[in-house]
Order: C-alpha cells, then structure tokens, then sequence
C-alpha cells in the first residue's frame, strides 16, 4: 500500500468514528493551547524585561571604558578594534570642551546641552537614525538633538495672590517641534585666552537633521552632533584639542588635563558594535585578552535569560504533562479503532499486507490526531495571546488604576514554541497508538474474519 491509501483508509474509517475523533482531536488542541499559553508567558516577560534592561542601546554594542593598566585609547587602539572580525562599527564621542552659546534666529539658551563630535560614516553602521532631514556633508553643518529646542524655551510662571512668582510646569505640546529649525543657522562664539586676554571669534553651522526620539520618555536630547571637521576649526582657533580652554591662572595643567593641538588625540567614550547578538561575546572576550576593559548588554542579560530559560522549560514541561493527560484519550481511541477494525485487519493480513504496513495505518492515524490537536490549538493559542496583550492592560489600568507600559508583552509566541508545541503533540500522540498498533500486528486472521476477538 501506498502512502496515499493508508491515508485515505485513515480518512474513511475516522468520519465513520467522527464523534469520538471529535473529542479526542478537542482534547489535544485544548492541552496543547494549554501549554502554548502557558510558556508563552514567559517568553513575553522576558522579551519586555529584556528590552527595559536594554533601554534604547542596541544589544550588539561592547562599551569600551579603557586600557586595563589605565591608559587612555588612542587612533591606534581604534584600528585596532576596528580589525576584529565581526565587529562592523567602532564609534567614538568627544564633547567640545568650551560652552559655545549657541543661538538661534536670535533666541538665547537656557538650559544645558553640549557640541558632541562624532564620526557619522561609524555611527550610522551602528544605528544612528535622523528623525528628520539629513546627516552632515560639510564642515558647516550639524545635526540637532530631538529635544533640541527645549533649551531656548523659557519656564513658564504664574503669579499667584500674594504676588508670589512660582514656575509652572512646561508641557510638551508648547513646544515647536526641533525639525522646524532645518536650514536654520546656529550663531557660536569660540573662546581663548592669549596671554591674559581673552578673545572670542564667531563660529556659525547650518542645521541639517534632527536625531531620532529617545526610547525612553524621560530622556531628552538637547546636543548639538557635529563631525570632526567641525572641530578641525574649533581647533584651529584656540590650538588646543577638542577646543579646550586655558585659563591664564592654571599654570599646571596634569598628564590628564588639555592638550595641544599636535599631540596624541585620546579616546573615552569608545563603542564597538558588532554585526549580530551571537558574536557580541566572542569580540568582548577577544578584547579582554588584549587588555581592553569593556562591557556589554550581553552581560547584563546573561543571568536574566538563564533565569528566564529555567522559567520556560518548567512552564513547558508543566504543559506536557496536560498533553501527557490528553494522550489517554488518544490511547483509548485507537484501542477501539483497533478493536473495530479486526475484520478489516484481517482481511489485510489475508491478502498479504505486511505486519509493517498494518501497524503504519494506526500510526498514521493517532499522529494525525495529534497534528489535527496541535494545528487547532496552537491558532487558538495566537489568539488568546493577542486577547491576553490587549486586554490586561485595560484590566490593570481599570482596576489598578496603573499604567502599563507601552509595547509591554504578557505573552508571546515565538516560532521556536509553535514548532516545539507541535512535534511534543504529534510525538505524544505516535507514542499513544504505538501500542495498539502493534496489538494490530497480532490480530489473528481466523478469529478477525469471524468477528471473534
């Protein structure tokens, strides 16, 4: 017999036994929704709680703080970092090491905020995205923070009765949006002191771009991003690296303090950012052979995952055993299909069907029990999840009176439980008729053509 003939017999005799397969497939999808559900949940809280650790670094960044004996990174160290393989960016930031006072179409600032010199060409191979406009081309352009315009915007007051002057608290829609200043000019003034005297000179750049949206919503980007031609005329200006500032009366200036323009450029705030989460280990490791201290989210992840894995696997294995417990129907369906069927066994044997083959038949039906359980079970499952998603955090909100936070997932299913799901459903379901199956193979002809069994 073919493969297709077993499975059309398969077939013909489940409809004749619709009512019972009905209730057997109904107990393996309800016991594999059960474990899908179930495990689900832990894969949800460790996805959200994984992204809140993460914050809105990238989880293929390696932080690089330093030399193990102390020793700041020069250009050196970051070719270096850039030869390891896998690692497809090495980003560094520099503030500018003098207050610019910055303005705009005549504004004045009023909060902090500083001139990061970056290397676009790195940043934008480790992630850096523009909320609007475009990255610098030249030395005379910039891109703004998105919160840019919040440090020319004064805080609102009121007075109140007794004439008191109080501060209000500034809302977020009062303010214009930062990409309303593309094509705008920034007017700065560079500082340096010669000799006693202190001179200043105009420097002015055009806004180009606006940063992306910090993920968090207590985070806000008032910097201005430059690249390092802009600071080439800062530099050129006050002879000092990153513009620094040298005051007359500081005659000692320590091996850590400003340097001249000529000297070694040093590094602090070095990120390498590798091509995929897998290799993040391998690079750091590397790095610390090599006597580079550095950190990464991966290590800050590793316990929360073998925390979350424990979690899973208990979560799974308490699922099985609800498959385990629908297994005793499927067991009892195809004892009787066995039963039933004799005459039709016997009449297979008669002709010369190989025992193989007869057993193969019940094979193939209590494994198409269990898939049929494990399709249905696992949709119902995706929807229960979504319900799950939408409708917790109304609860909680409603009679909590908390706030869930956004993108927050309280179950999840990935394809890798799906698949699982499916292959424990299909595989408790084959080991359930494997016994009957094999009792099939026994059947005696005489006893089964004559009904006597």
């Amino acid at each position: 017999m073919t493969f297709r003939d077993k499975f059309r017999f398969v077939r013909q005799n489940m409809k004749k036994t619709k009512s019972r397969v009905f209730m057997t497939v109904l107990a393996t999808a309800m016991a594999c929704t059960f474990l899908i559900v179930l495990a689900s949940v832990g894969f949800g809280l460790q996805r959200s709680i994984v992204k809140d650790v993460t914050g809105d670094r990238a989880v293929t960044e390696i932080q690089i703080h330093g030399k193990q004996k102390g020793e700041p990174l020069t250009d050196k160290d970051l070719d270096y970092l850039r030869s390891i393989p896998h690692v497809n960016a090495v980003t560094h930031r520099s503030y500018v090491q003098q207050p610019l006072m910055p303005t705009v179409s005549g504004t004045k600032e009023t909060m902090g905020g500083g001139t990061v010199i970056v290397d676009f060409e790195s940043e934008k191979k480790a992630g850096f995205k523009l909320a609007a406009g475009r990255l610098p081309q030249s030395a005379d352009e910039v891109v703004v923070g998105y919160s840019f315009r919040e440090r020319y915007m004064p805080q609102p007051e009121k007075t109140l009765e007794d004439g008191t002057k109080v501060v209000e608290e500034r809302k977020s829609s009062d303010i214009p949006p930062a990409k309303d200043w593309i094509s705008q000019t920034i007017e700065m003034e560079m500082t340096k002191f010669e000799g006693k005297v202190e001179k200043k000179q105009p420097l002015s750049a055009k806004i180009v771009g606006v940063a992306q949206k910090p993920t968090r919503e207590w985070m806000k980007d008032i910097d201005i991003y430059a690249d390092r031609s802009f600071l080439d005329r800062i530099e050129a200006f006050t002879g000092m690296l990153n513009g620094a500032v040298v005051h007359p009366d500081h005659k000692e200036v320590g091996p850590d303090g400003p340097k001249k323009v000529g000297e070694e450029r040093t590094y602090r705030n070095v990120t390498a950012v590798a091509d995929s989460m897998k290799n993040v280990r391998d690079i750091a490791a590397e790095m610390r052979t090599k006597g580079y201290m550095n950190h990464s989210i991966a290590d800050e992840l590793k316990q929360v995952n073998v925390i979350f894995t424990i979690m899973q696997v208990g979560l799974i294995f308490v699922g099985t055993i609800a498959l385990l417990i629908a297994s005793i129907g499927i067991y009892n369906t195809m004892t009787m299909a066995v039963t039933e069927r004799a005459q039709d066994i016997g009449i297979m044997k008669a002709i010369g069907a190989h025992p193989s083959a007869i057993r193969s038949i019940f094979l193939i039906e209590s494994s198409y029990i269990g898939l049929l359980g494990a399709v249905i079970g696992t949709a119902v499952a995706y929807a229960i999840s979504a319900g799950v998603n939408i409708l917790i955090p109304v609860i909680i909100q409603s009679f909590m009176n908390e706030r869930v936070p956004d993108n927050f997932s309280f179950s999840y299913i990935p394809l890798s439980l799906t698949l699982l799901s499916v292959a424990i459903s299909v595989g408790v379901a084959v080991l359930s008729g494997s016994r009957p199956a094999k009792r099939a193979t026994r059947v005696d002809v005489l006893k089964a053509l004559r009904r006597d069994i």
